[in-house]
């Protein structure tokens, strides 16, 4: 397992930890999302508080995501020795369009290059050719 291989879940990790705290860090209203019951509490894109209760929402699903691709890109790593190509290209899939809609605001650009890094480091832990026992 090469550097750039073991450090792509790690960082994956990093990100959604970093999710989940601006979740609760940035004006957000998860005391009003809670009072309202929850349920369907962020239907209403008239009200005051909708884009508070949105951003609070998208965070916290974005890092219930990425921890999932961290730690399931972590799992594989350790089960078989090798990065698998989809995590950079899920990762590109995420980044390029929350760079190209809202950048430098997002951080679609630390998606972006996570996803080149784990990319990079499949192509150092990709198999080699099979082994054939002799006969």
């Amino acid at each position: 397992m090469n550097g750039p291989a073991r450090w792509t879940p790690r960082l994956i990790i990093a990100t959604a930890v970093l999710h989940f705290v601006w979740a609760f860090a940035q004006p957000n209203d998860w005391a009003g999302i809670a009072a309202d019951g929850f349920f369907r509490t962020s239907v209403d894109a008239g009200a005051s508080h909708h884009f508070a209760r949105e951003a609070s929402i998208w965070f916290m699903a974005g890092g219930v995501a990425l921890l999932a691709l961290g730690t399931l890109t972590r799992h594989v790593l350790r089960a078989t020795g090798r990065l698998p190509a989809q995590v950079g290209w899920y990762l590109l899939a995420l980044g390029v369009p929350l760079c190209v809609f809202s950048f430098p605001v997002s951080g679609g650009w630390a998606l972006v290059a996570i996803g080149v890094l784990a990319l990079v480091a499949s192509r150092r832990t990709a198999a080699g050719p099979p082994r054939r026992d002799p006969p």
